[in-house]
């Protein structure tokens, strides 16, 4: 069996496990990463592409932010459309914030060419992870590599950032764990079309047929979402049927719809609320999806994850820099004070914007009365604003 030695094992290489790794290769601390996928696949995989105004910052100030430069599409302001008319909500001008356009496997990319660059140890395709010694100081991590030779790789913590579905959060005994969930009675259907952005901006959209978004990943690609059943075929949606209902749903009364183009890709992502508590056992800190969900509405899935790194490599670097363990104790409050009121967030997204079946109209006219409010009210505004742009990565608000 082989043995290697680091102060951080880093199980997953997306957005958490990546940057994590960044952010303590700045100070000096040394980790490993180790992700099941091949790097063809972690990269190429389309994901979300909202960056929140401190991700971007945090990019930019820790050097991976120049080809997010080049290639992100800063947005201003995001609009709201219900009966038949588009509002916008200006959040540069509530907020002195924006939000950048640039896909997560972009960043992806940028994190593991600067990792690679400073000469960081990413394994990738390796199998068979298992963690141990999680409540003892001396934790490891037992993992075939890519040769399907045996490894140990012995650490001081371990940061669990591989996903829902990872082994991280399996580990820790179930009792030591309390988690709350909710389904969502809906899901998106969601689709890459080779066609110019038409609007400028985002595009949230309420209708009676149900919800729509229109966003974009570049000058040429166009993203589009439409609510539809939780567990839908996709061989129920052929392009035609895309093109018609989208269409229906984002006319307004002046005649805007979207652009249409070549569907390059579609898919259909069920819809959940998502959090553990505690987001640590013993040496073991969880952080993004394996701690928590959202529901996409509120774009806040990998900002959320690269929230909770920046709070754990903060709290690392003091025990490395002084012995103190006051910050890493504290991991777990600090973060799901940020986590819950997200979930807020997402959840009032979703509710206001969503068809939800078998109502009596109740809800409906609930919702339209909250979206006028929201887009008539410079409070309401303020509020939306201030959270989609994105609240402090720690904060007591």
């Amino acid at each position: 069996m082989r043995r290697i030695r680091t102060q951080v094992g880093i199980i997953g290489a997306g957005p958490a496990g990546l940057m994590l790794s960044h952010l303590l290769h700045q100070s000096g601390i040394e980790s490993v990463v180790l992700e099941s996928r091949s790097r063809q696949r972690v990269e190429e995989r389309v994901r979300a592409g909202v960056l929140e105004q401190g991700t971007a910052d945090l990019l930019r100030q820790t050097g991976v932010g120049a080809r997010l430069e080049r290639e992100g599409l800063p947005h201003d302001g995001i609009e709201l459309s219900f009966s038949g008319h588009r509002h916008r909500i200006d959040m540069a001008e509530l907020t002195g914030k924006r939000i950048t356009v640039y896909a997560q496997q972009e960043v992806l990319k940028d994190l593991i060419q600067a990792r690679f660059s400073a000469g960081g140890q990413l394994l990738f395709e390796v199998a068979g992870v298992t963690l141990h010694g999680l409540s003892s100081e001396n934790p490891f991590v037992l993992f075939l590599d890519a040769a399907g030779m045996q490894v140990r790789l012995d650490c001081d913590y371990i940061a669990g950032c591989d996903g829902f579905h990872g082994v991280s959060r399996g580990s820790i005994p179930p009792k030591e764990l309390t988690v709350y969930e909710q389904t969502y009675p809906f899901a998106w259907l969601g689709i890459l079309a080779q066609a110019p952005p038409s609007s400028e901006e985002l595009i949230y959209t309420h209708h009676q047929r149900g919800f729509a978004l229109f966003s974009m990943r570049s000058p040429q690609i166009t993203r589009l979402y439409l609510q539809c059943a939780p567990g839908e075929d996709i061989a129920n949606w052929p392009d035609e049927r895309i093109w018609e209902e989208l269409i229906a749903r984002f006319k307004t009364h002046d005649g805007w719809t979207p652009a249409q183009g070549p569907i390059l890709q579609k898919g259909i992502t069920d819809m959940r609320s998502f959090v553990v508590e505690p987001m640590r056992y013993g040496r073991l800190f969880l952080a993004g999806d394996a701690a928590h969900i959202v529901p996409p509405t509120g774009a806040k899935g990998m900002n959320l994850a690269v929230a909770d790194v920046w709070v754990l490599s903060r709290a690392l670097e003091e025990f490395y820099r002084s012995g103190f363990a006051t910050l890493l104790q504290q991991y777990s409050e600090t973060c799901l004070r940020r986590v819950w009121k997200v979930q807020r967030f997402s959840w009032w997204m979703t509710s206001m914007l969503h068809r939800f079946e078998g109502g009596n109209g109740f809800e409906e006219k609930r919702q339209l009365a909250e979206l006028d409010y929201v887009t008539t009210s410079r409070a309401a505004m303020t509020m939306l604003a201030e959270n989609y742009v994105g609240l402090p990565f720690t904060t007591t608000l």
